[in-house]
Order: C-alpha cells, then sequence, then structure tokens
C-alpha cells in the first residue's frame, strides 16, 4: 500500500496509422479536487520521439480529477507527408487534416495511485486506456 497523498499520471501517443509514436504533441494537464471544484491549470509538455511527456506537472494533493488535452491537429498537418513515407503501404495522397483536432481525457484518480493513460491515435479515431 503507497503512502504517498497525490496521485500521479503519463502519458503516451502512439499513431496507429503508421504503427509509430507520435512526436512533439502538445500535451495540457489539468486537475480538480471534486466534481463541482473548477479546473486548475497545471501546464504542459509536448511527446518526446518515443511518444511520451517525461516531464508533466506533479498533481496538487486532494486531486480526485484528471484532465489531459492533446492538440493533435498540428500533429497531423505537419506529419501528412512524413507519415505517408513511412508507412509501408501508404497511398501517395493523404488527407491533410484530423478529423478530431483535440482529444481531451478527464478521468477519477485515487491518492498513492500511478495512472499511464496511453493515446492511441489515427486521423479519424482514437482510443484509450489505463495501461501500467
Amino acid at each position: 500500500m503507497s503512502t504517498s497523498t497525490t496521485a500521479s499520471v503519463s502519458t503516451h501517443i502512439l499513431d496507429t496509422s503508421v504503427g509509430r509514436p507520435a512526436e512533439g504533441v502538445a500535451v495540457r494537464l489539468a486537475a480538480r479536487a471534486g466534481r463541482e471544484a473548477g479546473w486548475q491549470d497545471l501546464g504542459g509538455s509536448a511527446t518526446d520521439r518515443d511518444g511520451r511527456c517525461k516531464d508533466l506537472p506533479a498533481l496538487p494533493e486532494g486531486t480526485t480529477h484528471v484532465r489531459l488535452d492533446f492538440a493533435v491537429e498540428a500533429y497531423f498537418e505537419k506529419s501528412v507527408t512524413t507519415r505517408a513515407d513511412v508507412q509501408q503501404d501508404a497511398p501517395a495522397s493523404r488527407d491533410s487534416g484530423a478529423f478530431f483536432p483535440e482529444v481531451t481525457l478527464t478521468f477519477a484518480v485515487k491518492p498513492g495511485e500511478h495512472y499511464h493513460v496511453p493515446l492511441l491515435l489515427n486521423p479519424f479515431g482514437y482510443s484509450v486506456y489505463r495501461g501500467s
């Protein structure tokens, strides 16, 4: 049993349209203490070459809910040609944008627990899960 009074959060993004990590995606972190409380913006980071955010801010004591905001539109706009180049069977012409320009995930946390929340992303959909 952990004795920490706060939860911790980590994330990474995999671009499933090319089977590779999504580098350079801006991620913002917010927290609140209770359902009725307002959101506190804690800051952000960007994904590295492995699609990971290794320097997300710590959660304040009393956090019960966390929100991760992923700015994926810019990633898809800048990587449309790169994605076609690295995908083995990529068509010569690709859609230049993302159907979902932003992905926002909100989840509940408990003190002392670590929450790794991967985002599996492609231009027309996404999925998430609690990882380890």
